[in-house]
């Protein structure tokens, strides 16, 4: 079993939004936050700052890309000293209505900078050591593309889909952003030692078989002990080495594990909260509804309601 991939698609990964921009200096715009996110930007031409709350700042030049895994706040300007207006207040100026190129300026076109720009969300309630593990963001440039052709080859198609505005370029963006975001979370785990050990596990011949049986079954009622034996470990080993790199213990994993299973039921099914219960491995409705009303603060019943 491919446990990222399960992992993404119960948390519902999915590309939602692109657009293309034309900035001639001078230009800044304060990106808001945006929950359940990953933001994206892309300099095809020309030249950006980034800068970030935590103080942090990178420059882009053409071929890097930066990716800000939790939708934080930001900042892309010319000038990283230039006053920034909110996003919404230079969509509003510049009268853009979601459709083509934003352009801001109107300088020498060989002089701009050109961007990819877009976003990937996240189901409400999303939750996984994978995101949590994700820095403030991850920087690829083009001399680390250079080391990575698969995740270059799919950058500069997602490029050509996004400036041919072919019939289907949009669809096709959509699911090219998705496979690049999973690309960087691989070619990115030497920007975060937390990032690096969870995708350890998943290679790993131990934790990663656990993790494998975790997520195939998980209304089972595994234990500690059971999980150890399935991998030939001890009950010890298993339960220190898999806490050293997922970041939490066995049951604690599976616990959380279950809950994000049971949003994907709520949300892409019909079944009862009964059988959700059931799937997911509570012994009866109310210790499930007291779990997923201690975990996202409301019972399951109000979160389907407010879902639909």
């Amino acid at each position: 079993m491919d446990v990222l991939n399960d992992i993404l698609d119960t948390l519902k990964l999915s590309g939602a939004l692109y657009f293309r921009t034309d900035f001639s200096p001078p230009w800044a715009i304060t990106v808001p936050n945006l929950a359940q996110a990953a933001r994206f930007h892309l300099v095809v031409q020309g030249s950006c700052h980034v800068n970030f709350a935590s103080g942090a700042s990178v420059q882009l030049g053409p071929g890097d890309l930066v990716l800000i895994p939790r939708g934080r706040s930001h900042i892309l300007a010319d000038d990283p000293a230039r006053p920034a207006p909110e996003l919404e207040t230079v969509l509003a100026e510049n009268k853009y209505d979601g459709q083509g190129v934003l352009v801001v300026g109107d300088g020498d076109p060989n002089a701009s900078t050109q961007m990819v720009c877009g976003h990937l969300s996240f189901r409400f309630g999303a939750d996984h050591p994978i995101l949590r593990a994700l820095p403030e963001y991850l920087l690829t440039t083009s001399a680390l593309r250079a080391r990575e052709p698969l995740l270059d080859e799919m950058l500069r198609l997602l490029a050509r889909r996004v400036f041919s505005e072919t019939l289907g370029s949009t669809a096709a963006v959509t699911r090219l952003s998705e496979i690049v975001f999973i690309e960087l979370l691989k070619v990115g785990i030497h920007q975060s030692a937390e990032l690096h050990a969870i995708l350890l596990a998943f290679n790993d011949r131990q934790i990663g078989r656990a993790l494998q049986l975790m997520h195939a079954e998980y209304s089972h009622t595994w234990t500690v002990e059971s999980l150890a034996s399935k991998v030939a470990m001890s009950r010890s080993r298993f339960a220190e080495r898999f806490s050293e790199l997922i970041g939490m213990s066995p049951m604690a994993y599976l616990s959380e594990w279950r809950l994000q299973k049971a949003l994907s039921l709520l949300d892409d099914s019909r079944c009862s909260i009964q059988q959700v219960a059931m799937q997911t491995g509570y012994q009866s409705p109310a210790a499930f509804t007291r779990a997923f009303s201690s975990k996202f603060g409301s019972p399951p019943t109000e979160y389907r309601k407010a879902a639909s």
